[in-house]
């Protein structure tokens, strides 16, 4: 992608365009470059030489706007290839059925996925707040032993692609799809019940963490909480994460400990994503 993108664009343009690419299944997305001189024809170029030179891509589409609303989508605009934008991705072994239009996805949470598997121990219940097309409880579920994976998303689209996908990956005995606000189901009938719980959805996370707490059985349980931070040069994002959730956690009046804080992946300039990994104690 890079030497693409410097033979189309030269070398000064093309270091703002060619780490903004993701490979979906057999779709490229090319996220809107922070250079506002690149312009859609010297995106469409460089999408045309990708389907010449990546013949297991079929599509190229440009992500121009941020995910955004309740239902976590992208706007998007077809570069070249075939208009189609649903796709099969493959991760750790397993296959998801998606359509980068209705349903958030991005392959730069794959270690993160494979990371919080490995975290599982055999028998634990899962809760997933924000699961999405199902990838985080999926993936839970063909690599770990969990005695059950509760997975919650608001978008219809969403919970419509994980039904596929857990049929797909033959995990219907383990994950339970659930359609709706993660606070309401929590509220409703989930309090009590999870080892573990899974915030996947920065815009949200501080915000829910009570409902998280709700959802933890009784003792010991962990809580994963991820984060968009905003981190000038002077800053350590590690703290500022930790602080976040811990001032939180307080205000909730139960006593934890952070276990652990990553970085996961930059989302914009000066701008993290983070998980902070939390142990809570909860009477």
């Amino acid at each position: 992608m890079k030497r693409i993108a410097v033979e189309v664009l030269g070398t000064e343009k093309a270091r703002g365009i060619w780490s903004r690419l993701d490979i979906i299944g057999d779709i490229a997305v090319i996220k809107k470059p922070f250079d506002s001189s690149i312009t859609i024809k010297d995106l469409e170029k460089i999408a045309e030489r990708i389907l010449e030179e990546l013949p297991y891509v079929k599509s190229v589409w440009l992500a121009y706007s941020p995910v955004e609303g309740p239902y976590k989508t992208r706007k998007f605009v077809h570069l070249a290839g075939e208009k189609r934008s649903e796709t099969v991705y493959s991760e750790h072994g397993c296959k998801f059925k998606v359509d980068i239009r209705k349903v958030f996805i991005t392959p730069r949470l794959n270690y993160e996925h494979l990371r919080v598997a490995k975290l599982v121990k055999p028998g634990e219940v899962i809760l997933n707040m924000f699961a999405g097309a199902g990838l985080f409880s999926i993936i839970i579920a063909c690599k770990s032993k969990p005695h059950r994976v509760y997975s919650i998303d608001i978008n219809p689209e969403a919970f419509r692609f994980m039904i596929e996908n857990i049929k797909l990956n033959k995990v219907e005995g383990v994950v339970k799809p659930l359609l709706g606000d993660a606070a309401h189901i929590i509220e409703s009938w989930l309090e009590g019940i999870a080892h573990r719980v899974l915030m996947p959805l920065p815009e949200l996370a501080i915000d829910y963490l009570p409902y998280a707490v709700k959802a933890l059985k009784p003792g010991t349980g962990f809580i994963h909480v991820y984060l968009h931070i905003f981190a000038p040069k002077s800053s350590d994002p590690f703290k500022i994460s930790s602080r976040l959730v811990g001032q939180r956690l307080k205000e909730l009046g139960v006593e934890y400990r952070v276990i652990g804080v990553r970085r996961v992946r930059p989302v914009g300039p000066r701008t993290l994503q983070t998980v902070v990994d939390v142990v809570v104690e909860k009477w």
